[in-house]
């Protein structure tokens, strides 16, 4: 399975992973799955980061690329293929770094690792519980 972390997933992955739903947590250490984290997960923790809504260890880059050096997760870029997908989305969500987490994985096939119900209404398989 190809799986798409969400930004809070991905903080629960590197930092706490107790937090995750057994479900959730169990697919993300299956090394079977391939994990992904889009581009849009980082930016979205450095801008909260600098705003004072999201206490981090590191940097969002170190957080990252950590990950990225031992192979546990691909990251995602965003293409124009995913702000097409984008533009095609009903509006559910005002969230702009969710919708493009949905986008992506509708163009991608990928399946959404989130906490977050509103990303269900889009018809993106959502994996949490």
């Amino acid at each position: 399975m190809k799986l798409l972390l969400d930004t809070h997933s991905f903080i629960f992955y590197v930092d706490r992973p107790d937090a995750l739903p057994s479900a959730a947590r169990a697919a993300m250490e299956d090394s079977s799955n391939e994990l992904f984290l889009s581009l849009v997960s980082p930016w979205e923790m450095q801008i909260k980061s600098t705003l004072g809504k999201l206490q981090l260890g590191k940097p969002a880059a170190e957080l990252v690329q950590a990950e990225l050096d031992r192979a546990a997760i691909q990251l995602l870029p965003i293409t124009l293929h995913h702000i097409d997908a984008l533009s095609r989305l009903p509006n559910h969500h005002r969230d702009p770094f969710d919708r493009l987490l949905v986008a992506q994985a509708i163009y991608e096939g990928l399946t959404i690792v989130s906490s977050d119900q509103a990303i269900a209404r889009y018809g993106a398989p959502v994996l949490w519980e």
